[in-house]
């Protein structure tokens, strides 16, 4: 088993208390490179230590290998697979790895104590009859497939941002963010590129996303096929290349423009046969191709060594963006940053990765209470090589240019005058200026689940919430601990560093005294 990182540690610690507590549905958000495979590993071999069963679902049979493989490198052998004719099926094992379409098609679910569902952003109609819903006015689990009311569900995504998932996981647990794991090393650094920005606003919309045939006839523009091939040149032009289509035709177009060029260049899609992919991965990674042009098959899932990625398929959603960038941040031996080729506008339209976050899930039209969605901080593109300069960064990280920062109109808070832009900056004691009762009985449920995890007697819970909002939790005490979110560890690391700080002062003091 390999040994945890800390937030890995912690991570597992709150999921822990989470269930410990009565806490049924659990999502837990693991950004790509942070780890989601081990966690699981360790989920997975607490179970075992036990002696209980376990069911890990993942969401098709194409990763039912991968993720045996996984369990493999992490030293768990007792796993049996679901799935017709596969050599490793053994219901007597205590781990089982089923895909949720073998599942479906069956219409039987394996005698388990945990069930742990891989990207649950994908929710299928089986993993809601199998795991029922939230209900919105007593929290109850509803629906469940009979005698599953009270089995964990721990669901795992890089981004679990779906409208309505909040129906079905009653909390987030976020074990870390990319900015936090480019900060230390997890993650590899990255340039976007703003190469190209095609026109979109004749293309319809479908289900708030670009209809596919539209945005194909808009990408496959032989001025915009030609300027991929140009910008890889200048930006790359070497292997480990990744490029994201919108279609079959479009990637097969810009495969042959890639060869005509004088580029090995692969291709692959849903149809691509598992031997073939594995042949794919090997040449990509031993040079011989250096370009592969992919549809929506190298999304998730994927541990391959990218160090470019062009990106050619514009998209609205959040979650597809961030997965498609997830692709290339994964580090390696030699690798210092990853360059990202934007020919869709997408990251000047949505910001970039680092930006994307979100701290609650979505209840969908379920959803009563008001909230402020604050639209992450936009990057502009260098005027002399248009590489995305992020909010507030002064120099262009590509080229060094220098751009003028306008201030933003001042506001005093707390006796600290500071640029206000809209947005409340997180950083400790005040994150925030005000808080509805929900959100402070949603906050002290939190503390409870961090003293949970901890260790702590529940009064130091009680004691940090008198310090966050200056009364004590009366009436709502008897509420249910909640795994930690970011804004809790925040507070939490804000504290200890203000009570350090504190230390060291009277210890100077106390010399000074003397003197």
């Amino acid at each position: 088993m390999k040994p945890l990182r800390d937030y890995q540690q912690e991570a597992l610690d709150a999921v822990r208390a989470s269930v410990g507590a009565g806490i049924k549905r659990l999502c837990l958000q693991a950004p790509t490179g942070s780890g989601k495979t081990v966690l699981a590993a360790a989920i997975v071999n607490g179970s075992l230590s036990k002696g209980n069963r376990l069911t890990f679902v993942v969401s098709s049979i194409s990763l039912i290998d991968q993720t045996v493989t996984m369990f493999y490198e992490n030293g768990i052998r007792e796993v049996g697979v679901i799935q017709a004719n596969h050599p490793l099926t053994d219901w007597s094992k205590l781990i089982q790895v089923a895909s949720i379409q073998t599942l479906n098609s069956r219409k039987v679910f394996p005698e388990s104590k945990t069930v742990i569902i891989d990207e649950c952003h994908q929710l299928h109609k089986e993993h809601v009859r199998w795991m029922g819903h939230i209900d919105k006015e007593t929290g109850a689990i509803k629906n469940a497939a009979p005698g599953w009311e009270n089995v964990p569900f721990i669901g795992l995504s890089a981004t679990p941002w779906t409208s309505g998932l909040g129906r079905f996981f009653e909390t987030l647990q976020i074990m870390s963010t990319t900015t936090e794991l480019i900060s230390e090393g997890y993650l590899s650094p990255f340039q976007v590129f703003a190469a190209d920005h095609p026109d979109l606003s004749k293309v319809k919309l479908v289900a708030n996303e670009y209809h596919e045939g539209q945005l194909s006839n808009v990408m496959n523009d032989r001025a915009i096929t030609a300027n991929i091939i140009k910008t890889w040149r200048e930006r790359w032009g070497k292997g480990k290349t990744l490029l994201f289509a919108v279609d079959r035709a479009h990637a097969k177009s810009l495969q042959e423009r890639f060869i005509e060029a004088g580029v090995t260049c692969a291709y692959q899609d849903a149809n691509t046969s598992s031997a073939d992919r594995a042949t794919i991965k090997r040449e990509f990674h031993n040079g011989t191709v250096d370009v592969v042009c992919n549809i929506a098959t190298l999304t998730t899932g994927v541990d391959w060594d990218v160090r470019c990625l062009i990106l050619a398929r514009p998209t609205r959603s959040e979650m597809l963006f961030t997965q498609i960038i997830g692709r290339a941040l994964r580090t390696a031996p030699g690798k210092d940053k990853a360059i990202i080729l934007d020919h869709t506008s997408t990251s000047e339209r949505l910001g970039l990765v680092t930006d994307i976050y979100h701290e609650h899930l979505s209840g969908g039209r379920w959803d009563t209470k008001e909230k402020v969605i604050r639209k992450p901080p936009l990057p502009k593109p260098c005027p002399k090589c248009t590489c995305l300069i992020p909010v507030g960064v002064k120099a262009c990280p590509s080229c060094g240019f220098e751009r003028e920062i306008v201030s933003k109109a001042p506001y005093e808070r707390e006796g600290t005058l500071v640029a206000f832009d809209g947005i409340f900056r997180k950083s400790g004691n005040t994150q925030r200026e005000t808080y509805t009762p929900a959100e402070k009985a949603k906050f002290y449920a939190q503390l409870k689940g961090y003293a949970i995890g901890r260790g702590y007697n529940l009064g130091w819970a009680a004691h940090k919430y008198k310090e966050k909002f200056k009364v004590w939790p009366n009436g709502i005490r008897d509420i249910r601990p909640m795994a930690p979110g970011p804004e809790v560890k925040q507070f939490i690391q804000y504290l200890a560093i203000k009570h350090a700080k504190g230390a060291r002062q009277k210890q100077r003091d106390k010399q000074t005294s003397f003197i």
